[in-house]
């Protein structure tokens, strides 16, 4: 079945573009469009949506918001963010309430058309150095953790599944961290699947932000504490 999307930005001639891009796959089809959070929300009461495109800077309702009533239904699409800023505060507080990733509005068609199969896969990692480079931007405006990296959270986690979650945090993907570990890329899979039920989290995104908001990695560190 075709990846049914949804595309949201104020800039009629970008959705214009992107439609034309997502039309020309086979895998894939525009089945909506909106101009700002509050008409997604509305469009998504009556359409089926795979993944959602949204822009983070729009009237009316913005990305964030929009973002985060989404995510916070069952069975909700996978929301993928376009910002037009590689560092945009915007694009962090999306990621924190729930959005599986984010890409810039000038990526190439091929990195844009893999991100959108990506997240629907599941894997939601997308562009994960850019990932943490907007993380270590931003992290340090977050509350500081109140404890350490053995924080009662973590300690749900055995010890192969935390060094699992802190090369996650560092952006490595499944076949990166089994070759680092030594271990098979099915093995890593389970790994994270483990990390995410224990942990209570949707995606390997908000596995990211958990590591350093605990304090497992800190900013501009790319190592555990």
């Amino acid at each position: 079945m075709s990846i049914r999307v949804m595309l949201v930005d104020d800039q009629v001639l970008l959705r214009t573009g992107f439609r034309m891009v997502l039309a020309a796959q086979p895998d894939m089809d525009v089945v909506a469009e909106a101009g700002d959070g509050a008409e997604a929300l509305e469009v998504l009461r009556g359409t089926d949506v795979d993944v959602v495109l949204m822009d983070v800077r729009m009237p009316r309702m913005d990305g964030v918001e929009a973002t985060r009533r989404i995510c916070g239904q069952e069975g909700a699409p996978k929301v993928l963010i376009l910002t037009t800023f590689d560092l945009d505060e915007y694009a962090f507080s999306a990621l924190k309430v729930g959005a599986s990733g984010f890409m810039l509005k000038d990526v190439p068609p091929a990195e844009l058309l893999g991100a959108i199969r990506a997240v629907h896969s599941g894997d939601a990692v997308v562009a994960p150095s850019t990932t943490r480079r907007l993380l270590d931007r931003f992290t340090p405006m977050l509350p500081s953790a109140a404890g350490e990296p053995s924080s009662a959270e973590l300690d749900r986690l055995t010890g192969r599944e935390r060094e699992v979650m802190l090369l996650v945090a560092q952006g490595l993907s499944n076949g990166e961290i089994a070759a680092r570990l030594v271990l098979s890329e099915a093995t890593v899979k389970t790994h994270v699947g483990r990390i995410l039920t224990k942990l209570g989290l949707r995606d390997r995104v908000q596995v990211v932000v958990l590591a350093y908001e605990s304090g497992l990695v800190r900013a501009g560190s790319g190592g555990a504490q």
